[in-house]
C-alpha cells in the first residue's frame, strides 16, 4: 500500500481538515505498523478536527485519539503481524498521527492486545470514552462508595456518560443520569438509569452545601455542573472528574471537603500506566453487557467525520460514533 486514505488537518492558518490520500513516507516514526479497522469520534477529536480547541500540536496531523486494527509489521518482540490491537491516548491525534486513517505507525508500548471476547468494532464502541468510564468506576470502587446511596452521572447521554451509566447500573448501583437533553430519557433508562435529572438543576448556582444525596458521581462536564455536584455529595462520597465540556473553571467552596469529607478524584486516560490499562480493558471485556454497548454505538464513514465533529461539539451526538476504516 503506497498510499492510504486519511483525514488530515493540514495547517493552522487557515485551519483545514480534509480526507485525502497520504503516503507511507508521511507516517511518523514507530516500531509497529497497524492496519486500522476502526477508530472513533470523541469530544477531543471534535476540537482537533474543527480547530475549536488547541489540541493539534504540529501540522500536518491525522486526528483520532483511538484506533483498533491488525499489526502489519513489527520491530517489537511484543507484537507480530496478525495481532489485533487497541490504542487509546498517549498523545495520539495530538502529537502523533492518530486513528482516523487506514494505516498508523505507533510505538509498541502504547498498544494493548485486543481482549478475548471483544471485536475490533466493539473495542472502538468502547474506545477512550468507555476506558475513561471504567477508570472512573475503578476510582470510585477504590474509595468504597458502596451501594446504599445513589450514584450520579453527568453528561450521561454523551460517550463517557453513556458507558458510565451502563457500567454502574450493571454493577448494581442505582444510577441517576443527568443530561441537558431530556428527550434522551428513554435511551438513558434503557442503559439502566433509574432516574433522569435535568442538567439545569446542577448548573444553577448552588448553596455551599445542599442535602446529602449521592454516594458517588462520575462528572464528564466540569464547570458549573461539577460545582453543583459537590455540595450534593453524601458524607465520605467521591466524585470522579473526567471532562470539561461545560468549562474548565471550578467555583466552589471548601465545605464539601472539610465538613463532609468528599473526595474529588481526577481521571486521566491519556497517560494511564500499562498495568491499569490492561486491567480496565479486561474488565470492560467481561463486565460491559454487549446489548448495552451496542445500544450506545453508531457507525460512520471517514467522510462523515468532519460533519459529526461539529455535531459532537454542540452536544448533538448520542453515545459513541465508531468510524469504519477497513
Amino acid at each position: 500500500m503506497q498510499t492510504f486514505k486519511a483525514l488530515v488537518v493540514e495547517t493552522a492558518d487557515p485551519y483545514t481538515a480534509q480526507v485525502r490520500p497520504a503516503s507511507m513516507d508521511e507516517l511518523p516514526p514507530g516500531d509497529v505498523l497497524v492496519r486500522v479497522a476502526y477508530s472513533s469520534l470523541n469530544y477531543k477529536d471534535g476540537l482537533a478536527i474543527t480547530g475549536a480547541g488547541k489540541v493539534v500540536r504540529s501540522f500536518p496531523m491525522v486526528p483520532g485519539i483511538d484506533l483498533a486494527g491488525t499489526v502489519l509489521e513489527s520491530a517489537s518482540p511484543d507484537y507480530k503481524p496478525g495481532d489485533e490491537v487497541i490504542l487509546t491516548g498517549w498523545g495520539l491525534g495530538e502529537r502523533h498521527w492518530g486513528g482516523l486513517a487506514e494505516l498508523a505507525r505507533v510505538r509498541a508500548e502504547w498498544l494493548v492486545p485486543l481482549p478475548q471476547g471483544l471485536t475490533l468494532q466493539q473495542a472502538m464502541g468502547i474506545g477512550t470514552a468507555g476506558f475513561t468510564a471504567m477508570l472512573a468506576v475503578m476510582a470510585l470502587e477504590a474509595h468504597a462508595i458502596g451501594k446504599t446511596k445513589e450514584v450520579l452521572v453527568t453528561g450521561a447521554a454523551g460517550g463517557v456518560g453513556s458507558l458510565a451509566t451502563a457500567l454502574l447500573a450493571h454493577l448494581g448501583y442505582r444510577v441517576v443520569a443527568s443530561t441537558g437533553r431530556m428527550a434522551e430519557e428513554g435511551y438513558l433508562k434503557s442503559l439502566g438509569a433509574a432516574e433522569i435529572l435535568e442538567r439545569a438543576v446542577l448548573a444553577a448556582p448552588p448553596k455551599p452545601l445542599e442535602s446529602e444525596r449521592f454516594g458517588g458521581a462520575v462528572d464528564t462536564v466540569g464547570g458549573a455542573v461539577l460545582a453543583g455536584v459537590l455540595p450534593r455529595m453524601a458524607y465520605g462520597g467521591s466524585v470522579a472528574a473526567c471532562g470539561n465540556a461545560g468549562g474548565v473553571k471550578l467555583e466552589t467552596t471548601v465545605f464539601p471537603f472539610i465538613l463532609r469529607g468528599v473526595n474529588l478524584l481526577g481521571i486521566d486516560s491519556v497517560m494511564c500506566p500499562k498495568e491499569k490499562r490492561l486491567l480496565a480493558w479486561q474488565r470492560l471485556a467481561h463486565e460491559l453487557p454487549r446489548p448495552l454497548l451496542e445500544a450506545t454505538m453508531q457507525t460512520a464513514s471517514l467522510e462523515e467525520v468532519p460533519e459529526l465533529a461539529q455535531a459532537i461539539l454542540k452536544g448533538q451526538v448520542r453515545g459513541r460514533v465508531v468510524v469504519r476504516l477497513a
